[in-house]
């Protein structure tokens, strides 16, 4: 076992103050968390978010190890987040407690725990306008993200920052290298505060977080969230009177424009991929990025889109899961803890260990399931299935036609029974498998139909029909939530204090049997598919082919299964019932259109790895 100093620590003194200490690859816990320096800071931002004429002030609280008083320079891991409030952060909601001098005594998650006493400070921001932050929150607008970056500038001495007496504050203490990590709104801000290209963020986790707005609450025009959403969630995470925010909150409203669920200049600024505020070209930092293949909130296009387009020397590494919205720590807690540790502590501390000679990616293909490979997606080949008059799924083109009405239905609904005659579907389906086939990357729909009205919403699902034990990322409460559950006692992780104890519900994954499992799914509302920025509706009567990508996937089909197309209208898995207040009508109904696919133009396209060709 070796053991070295990592540059930026002090000499040894007479006092023998502890140093970062490496050994195996990784930084050693030799620093007191009890004894670690708890302050807070607020810096400069350069927005006034809420128009009272001032540029908002950051609240940033901040734990360090006590002889970074003393000269040891230590990089810092930052998480910025809105949930502080409401409803708060992790799977266990926790929130920040404080001391009589407004000094964090427990920071929500485990970052701290494990990280400080390894010689990283931890960084917890209030995002603009939630928390202790002044100004309003802006749902993932250019305030939101330039906020995070002012604090990034000002660990690297480019910014100001105050103490409580409005004494100018300096970050002596750290050696300006810095990683965000984050889940949801927070994986997105640091995906957006690393594509402002700002100097000395070094590395960001994007775990389930999105890079591109406009798919948070809509999908190629449809909307997939309530009506008001960007406003809701403005005021849920903002717990000032409701009228300092009142008016930036009806501009939220009227810019987002759900009238029409079309891309425009305010959807424009919250594309972190190529947008005005944050571009994936211009980042500098590495990424590590987790996704959840079967996400709602946030899905699963979201990151692949991202980083295709991250330049090409972006040191890089990603987790693809069956899970829903969540955070492999609640899922592979071990796993993820040990992997995460050696990425920060080559990217910041600049260890030298084996985390970029690992395989890139890991993914989950079942329950307990994980593969790793170089890249992602596999390296595949495409296979085009065409539906069949007889109602099969085969590899030659067919003719005749079959139409549905456009109503809003369930998954559930829409796949369940695939024999039986259903006049809100068409489902086709391939023989069984003779062998294992997995689907990895982004398929593909393409259909040549008639409406008799100027729209309608177009679903299409890829089903795995066959019996299996699968992820339950469906069920939802009793300890239960986006295909985890608990199972029983505590993990702790780091060190502990007794405001503070870094002890976590041990979950596992929550399993179900069935006979039948929806894969990935395709949305599209018909008069957006030439543009998502203005609306082009049809003529009824006239045929059209209209083609566009599905959600991405990674998955497997068994030996025995079938692949099934389910032709649907409005998904209503994607479609919120409620308004901000818990109830209220889908915003998506249906348009009750009737909806004629003509066969000889229809057909789905697959990116596979292995198996063998399907055959009629």
């Amino acid at each position: 076992m070796t053991a070295l100093v990592v540059t930026g620590a002090p000499a040894a003194s007479a006092t023998a103050e502890p140093k970062i200490k490496v050994s195996d690859g990784v930084t050693q816990p030799v620093f007191s968390y009890t004894d670690a320096i708890r302050e807070h800071v607020r810096v400069q931002s350069p927005v006034d978010s809420d128009g009272d004429g001032k540029k908002d002030l950051i609240r940033v609280d901040i734990i360090r190890p006590k002889e970074s008083a003393a000269g040891l320079k230590v990089p810092v891991i930052m998480q910025e987040t809105p949930y502080y409030d409401d409803p708060g952060v992790g799977y266990e909601v926790e929130k920040k407690t404080y001391d009589a001098d407004g000094n964090v005594t427990k920071f929500p998650m485990w970052y701290d725990n494990y990280f400080v006493p390894r010689g990283y400070a931890f960084v917890s921001v209030d995002m603009i306008g939630t928390r202790l932050s002044e100004g309003c929150p802006t749902s993932y607008g250019a305030p939101d993200v330039l906020g995070g970056k002012a604090v990034v500038d000002w660990l690297n001495g480019r910014a100001t920052a105050y103490d409580d007496q409005g004494a100018p504050v300096k970050a002596a203490w750290t050696t300006g290298r810095t990683g965000m990590i984050g889940h949801s709104y927070e994986g997105a801000l640091g995906a957006a505060v690393a594509g402002t290209g700002v100097q000395g963020l070094e590395t960001i986790v994007n775990i389930a977080g999105y890079t591109s707005g406009y798919e948070n609450t809509r999908i190629n025009g449809v909307l997939t969230w309530f009506k008001d959403a960007a406003a809701w969630q403005s005021e849920r995470v903002d717990k000032d009177p409701a009228e300092k925010c009142a008016a930036v909150r009806q501009k939220l409203r009227e810019d987002s424009d759900d009238a029409t669920g079309n891309y425009n200049a305010y959807w424009y600024e919250r594309n972190y991929r190529n947008g005005p505020i944050s571009k994936a070209r211009n980042i500098r930092a590495s990424v590590f990025a987790v996704m959840g293949m079967q996400d709602r909130n946030v899905v699963s296009n979201q990151i692949p889109e991202w980083w295709a387009l991250l330049p090409s020397d972006v040191q890089r590494k990603m987790w693809v899961t069956q899970y829903g919205h969540l955070e492999p720590f609640w899922a592979r807690r071990e796993v993820w803890v040990d992997t995460l540790h050696r990425w920060f502590d080559h990217e910041l501390m600049g260890v030298a260990n084996d985390i970029l000679r690992r395989p890139r990616v890991d993914v989950q293909l079942g329950p307990d399931r994980w593969i790793t490979q170089a890249d992602w997606p596999a390296p595949t080949r495409t296979t085009t299935l065409r539906p069949q008059q007889d109602g099969s799924l085969g590899r030659t083109p067919s003719t005749g036609t079959g139409d549905y009405l456009d109503t809003a239905q369930t998954e559930v609904a829409m796949a369940d029974d695939p024999a039986t005659a259903n006049p809100h579907r068409l489902a086709y389906l391939t023989s069984p498998l003779k062998s294992a086939m997995r689907l990895s990357g982004t398929p593909s729909v393409s259909l040549r139909l008639k409406l008799d009205k100027p729209t309608a919403n177009l679903g299409v699902l890829l089903v795995d029909y066959g019996t299996d034990t699968r992820i339950n990322y469906r069920e939802t409460g009793q300890g239960r939530a986006q295909g985890l559950k608990f199972i029983g006692g505590e993990t702790c992780v780091g060190q502990s204090t007794a405001d503070d104890d870094g002890c976590y519900l041990r979950a596992g994954d929550n399993t179900a049997t069935s006979g039948f499992n929806v894969v990935t799914r395709g949305i599209l509302d018909a008069q957006n598919h030439k543009s998502l920025s203005r609306q082009a509706p049809l003529t009824p009567g006239k045929p059209y082919q209209i083609t566009w990508n599905m959600l991405p996937q990674d998955y497997e089909f068994k030996a025995g299964h079938r692949l099934g197309l389910v032709l649907t209208g409005t998904n209503d898995d994607f479609n919120s019932n409620v308004d901000g207040t818990g109830t209220g009508d889908d915003v998506e109904p249906g348009t009750g259109a009737k909806v004629t696919i003509d066969l000889a133009g229809t057909s789905i396209s697959l990116p596979l790895v292995t198996g063998t060709p399907i055959k009629k």
